[in-house]
């Protein structure tokens, strides 16, 4: 018989393989894993586009029909916001993205829409077209979790740091560097950050090292809330990991239905 230690060297060397190809090492005790982002295949979506033709909303709202038509999503697209008032319509969808920036919103389209989501429906969106919607409607913007103030530079080169990697929109992607509006925000100090960008001071500089959200998550009553401000030419999601983590936002926001309630309050000021 062969000592033991002949049969260990070998079963230890395929253990030390095993775990530099994948990652993953099966001696190491089970712990809690992020979870799955909800599909998209028979989601019902909405896209609403609209308002400053700089933003090109139609090629934004033509880009991402694709993709979730591709992804086999049932797509609705609206150039009009008062496809907000109509109740049924909009309360039977599970995500609306929204492109829509400037512009003002009729109460009655807003109220559509805020019930639709306080009652479960994801809202979703990027750039202008989400947190610089309807500047003078407090209400939206407390919906959001944002509001767009200034772009230092107007488009510049700038990297974007993923902050939380366990979260399922942002697990695995690598931080990335773009050129577009980098967008200085002013942000509900509760949401929870998926990604930031620090500002140089080169156009401002007692912002210099000013870090701001470019990606965050929260709830809106039922209803779940999915950002990312880079976006000012819709191109710029034709980038891969642009692109990924754009799809991975309107992936979880299409959920609020189906998945638990999680809490994302991530107070950022001490108690004390």
């Amino acid at each position: 018989m062969k000592p033991l230690l002949s049969y260990w060297f070998p079963c230890s060397l395929l253990l030390c393989l095993f775990i530099a190809c994948t990652g993953n090492d099966p001696t190491a005790p089970a712990g809690p894993t992020a979870p799955e982002l909800p599909g998209l295949k028979n989601k019902k979506v909405l896209i609403v586009h609209g308002g400053w033709d700089g933003h090109q909303p139609d090629v934004y709202a033509r880009k991402v029909n694709k993709w979730l038509t591709e992804a086999g999503a049932q797509v609705t697209v609206s150039d009009s916001l008062g496809v907000y008032k109509n109740e049924s319509l909009v309360a039977g969808m599970d995500l609306i993205i929204q492109s829509v920036t400037l512009s003002n919103i009729k109460e009655e389209e807003f109220n559509g829409l805020q019930n639709a989501v306080k009652n479960g429906v994801g809202f979703a969106g990027s750039h202008g077209g989400f947190c610089d919607a309807f500047r003078d409607h407090t209400e939206y913007q407390y919906m959001t979790g944002a509001q767009f103030v200034k772009h230092p530079g107007g488009q510049v080169d700038y990297m974007v740091n993923i902050t939380d990697h366990k979260d399922p929109i942002t697990r695995g992607m690598p931080d990335f560097a773009t050129h577009t509006e980098q967008y200085y925000i002013h942000i509900d100090p509760n949401v929870k950050v998926l990604a930031t960008t620090t500002f140089s001071g080169e156009h401002d500089d007692w912002i210099e090292g000013a870090v701001v959200p470019v990606i965050w998550k929260k709830y809106h009553g039922k209803g779940r809330i999915f950002c990312i401000t880079i976006g000012h030419d819709p191109n710029e999601f034709d980038e891969p990991v642009p692109q990924q983590l754009l799809l991975n936002g309107f992936r979880w926001a299409s959920g609020s239905k189906y998945e638990p309630i999680e809490n994302l309050l991530h107070p950022v000021y001490p108690k004390n």
